[in-house]
């Protein structure tokens, strides 16, 4: 049993490492969704309401709840497949708390890439709400998720890939992290 979890600044190709490995079958827990449904419960958009619902959810939970509120699902994941990755880890508590529940079975993987290749990225995307859409800017969006101790997860990344080459290259490099873990 391998859990990867991964970490990484908005635009840096977590979404890119999650679809790698849902080609491979490995089954993906998004820790965003967690949020937007909790946004949903809430009946708030979650385009513009994602970064406030996940501050208060933290407020409410802890600084790992939205990881315990994962858990459950990432258990049921494994209950059928030896690998599961954890997309949108944002903090060193979450870390902790995957840590905690799954030993030397937790792989962290951070995935890095720079701001200005970031924005393109994103604008590109068009998934995320502007900041003249009611939103958040990137760099207001970095520094809530640094807040969250988003840096100090990076930083304690077992790998790190950094993703500034081709698309097709970084696949590759997630398709061998996620065979060497049993894929």
């Amino acid at each position: 049993m391998t859990v990867i979890g991964i970490v990484g600044l908005p635009g840096s190709g977590k979404s890119e490492a999650a679809a790698v490995a849902e080609e491979l079958d490995v089954p993906v827990v998004t820790m965003g969704d967690v949020i937007r449904a909790a946004c949903e419960d809430r009946g708030l958009d979650p385009s513009t309401h994602h970064g406030e619902v996940a501050r208060t959810l933290r407020e409410e939970g802890g600084v790992d709840a939205i990881a315990e509120r994962s858990l459950p699902i990432i258990e049921d994941a494994l209950a059928d497949n030896d690998v599961v990755l954890v997309d949108g880890i944002r903090s060193d508590a979450e870390v902790e708390r995957f840590e905690e529940a799954f030993g030397d079975d937790f792989l962290l993987v951070a995935v890095h890439a720079p701001f200005e290749l970031r924005r393109e990225r994103l604008g590109v995307r068009g998934r995320d709400a502007t900041k003249d859409e009611g939103g958040e800017s990137l760099r207001e969006r970095d520094e809530r998720e640094r807040g969250f101790g988003m840096d100090a997860a990076m930083d304690d990344a077992d790998v790190t890939i950094e993703n500034t080459g081709t698309l097709e290259a970084f696949h590759d490099r997630v398709r061998e992290l996620l065979r060497e873990a049993g894929a």
